[in-house]
């Protein structure tokens, strides 16, 4: 029986929630369909992203198919799977993104899809809506397109006149994984897939020798996702292969999708979730590594198993393990030292590098810059104030560690 737009929504949007590049907000479900009421929050298909600037942009995030020609063991959609399938048509998926955004639900698409037929057809469909959406349609909303990395670079090339951003996944941390897990996919070709793309955006970004502008292509860039847990990878060798990932490609975010078991799964893969806060310190960890001049070997040298301590953030881990470095004057230190101050923010190291050229600074300057003194006071010097010993406690650790919680019985 052929299923209703609906229900087919129901099903690819559910089946998207695998895709880490799109970040959840926290709004509270409000379900108007329910209540009979106005005013759905979290309707089918609709994700909540936050642009650099802090907006938070409402996104219509689904899949075209979850029908898959791959196997991947890994994947709920894989083709040995026996989840219910839906597909969309082209005309579909446009019209959908459009009455969303008329209704005010959304500002923008995320699309990715299953394999069907072969790579360039998937990629030749995903193109069409794009490009229906943006020429036929004039939409000047956010897309972003999950391309498929065997496809043709001409296709690929296309794709960026019409997205705001292309992600390729790399799926797993390491070659020897996917190759155990997705035979059918080649890390090679999805790495070229992803230089091609970056020489591409980098030539778009020249100026042309007419005009002196730009040309537009793929603006907010490139992204990739990585699932933690599956293989046997630690955290070290993620956070490298991460690192690896910004050098050689130039990528705006690696994401990290902490795995999830899936039904008639292969024995090989864990039974076990991983602890979500691990996808967490990866994440902290990988914004150390982009926006506070620690090195990947410094995050993880003092973790003798590779993984990062999931009670304590990386940043706190790092000093607590780093003793001799501190404590750091606030008056005289560097930026690049009071960027590694444990509760030091990018924006407070800047408020006070600006503050201390027009006074000395103290404990109560801090307290209004929003600074947690709990955090700070054992690595720093201000006026008027010295840990003294306070760095050296042998049991400073257990001041940062969250306390014990009481389980509760049901």
């Amino acid at each position: 029986m052929k299923k209703s737009l609906k229900e087919r929504l129901a099903i690819l949007s559910d089946a998207a929630k695998y895709d880490a590049s799109c970040a959840s907000s926290g709004t509270t479900k409000r379900n108007s369909s329910a209540s009979g009421g106005l005013g759905s929050t979290e309707g089918s298909g609709i994700c909540h992203a936050y642009a650099p600037d802090g907006r938070c942009i409402s996104l219509l995030k689904i899949l075209m198919t979850n029908f898959c020609i791959y196997d991947c063991a890994y994947c709920i959609n894989r083709s040995s799977s026996n989840v219910e399938r839906a597909r969309f048509s082209v005309e579909e998926v446009v019209w959908l993104t459009l009455e969303f955004y008329r209704r005010n639900y959304i500002e923008g698409l995320f699309l990715s899809s299953g394999i069907i037929r072969s790579s360039d057809h998937t990629m030749e469909e995903m193109v069409r809506i794009a490009r229906e959406l943006r020429v036929t349609h004039n939409f000047r909303g956010y897309i972003h397109l999950k391309s498929i990395p065997e496809a043709s670079p001409a296709l690929i090339e296309e794709a960026g006149l019409y997205a705001d951003r292309l992600s390729i996944n790399i799926e797993l941390p390491t070659d020897a994984g996917l190759t155990r897990y997705a035979p059918e996919k080649r890390p090679d070709g999805i790495r070229k897939s992803m230089g091609d793309l970056r020489l591409k955006i980098e030539e778009m970004r020249d100026p042309t020798l007419q005009t002196k502008r730009t040309r537009r292509f793929a603006p907010a860039g490139q992204s990739t996702q990585m699932i933690v847990g599956a293989d046997q990878a630690n955290d070290s060798v993620i956070l490298g292969t991460s690192a690896r990932l910004y050098g050689s490609y130039g990528l705006r975010r690696v994401y990290y999708s902490a795995f999830s078991p899936i039904p008639d799964a292969s024995r090989n893969l864990p039974l076990v979730k991983p602890p979500l806060m691990r996808e967490h310190r990866l994440y902290q960890a990988d914004w150390l590594y982009r926006f506070y001049g620690f090195g990947i070997d410094e995050i993880t040298r003092d973790q003798p198993d590779g993984m990062l301590d999931l009670d304590l953030d990386p940043k706190l881990a790092w000093a607590l393990s780093n003793r001799h470095r501190f404590p750091v004057d606030i008056n005289k230190a560097d930026r690049e030292m009071l960027l590694r101050v444990p509760g030091f923010g990018t924006k407070i190291v800047r408020a006070i590098l600006t503050a201390r050229r027009h006074r000395t600074l103290r404990l109560e300057d801090l307290v209004r810059l929003k600074v947690s003194l709990k955090k700070v006071q054992a690595f720093i010097i201000a006026e008027g104030w010295t840990p003294s010993r306070l760095i050296d406690r042998p049991d400073l650790r257990t001041m940062f560690e969250p306390k014990p919680e009481q389980l509760v019985l049901l």
